[in-house]
């Protein structure tokens, strides 16, 4: 019986323990300063390459907002961190498209934008941080 109890024990483990939500310490830190080279293309300028500085000024859990400057302006950005603590995501209210992004360490980052229709663009950001406070 109490080897029987342990294998029930351990079956009803296995199958609960991938549906357990994460700790807060679990959740990656993203705030902080990151720099690196976006590589973009579009049929407006074919291929370029830029700096790019991130700055995510707050994060609450999984959610995250920050802000980054660009040739054309200034965005505020809203983003998530999602349940598998790897990929992330986040989006401007001036943007059409969304970045999707993947922590390849505590200090590096890959970000890339998409974006269809008329002026479509895709870009990639390889980012590490470069500060720990915004």
């Amino acid at each position: 019986m109490r080897n029987f109890t342990a294998v029930v024990g351990l079956f009803v483990l296995v199958l609960v323990a991938p549906g357990m939500k994460a700790s807060a310490e679990d959740i990656p830190n993203l705030v902080g300063v990151w720099g690196g080279t976006n590589e973009t293309v579009a049929d407006g300028f074919k291929l370029k390459s830029s700096p790019r500085t991130v700055h995510i000024t707050e994060q609450t859990d999984r959610r995250f907002r920050g802000h980054f400057d660009y040739a054309g302006g200034h965005k505020e950005i809203f983003g998530i961190i999602f349940p598998d603590n790897v990929s992330f995501a986040w989006v401007a209210t001036i943007s059409k498209g969304q970045v999707q992004g993947r922590i390849l360490s505590p200090n590096h980052i890959a970000a890339c934008y998409i974006e269809s229709g008329p002026e479509a663009t895709a870009g990639c950001s390889d980012l590490k941080r470069t500060a720990e406070k915004p």
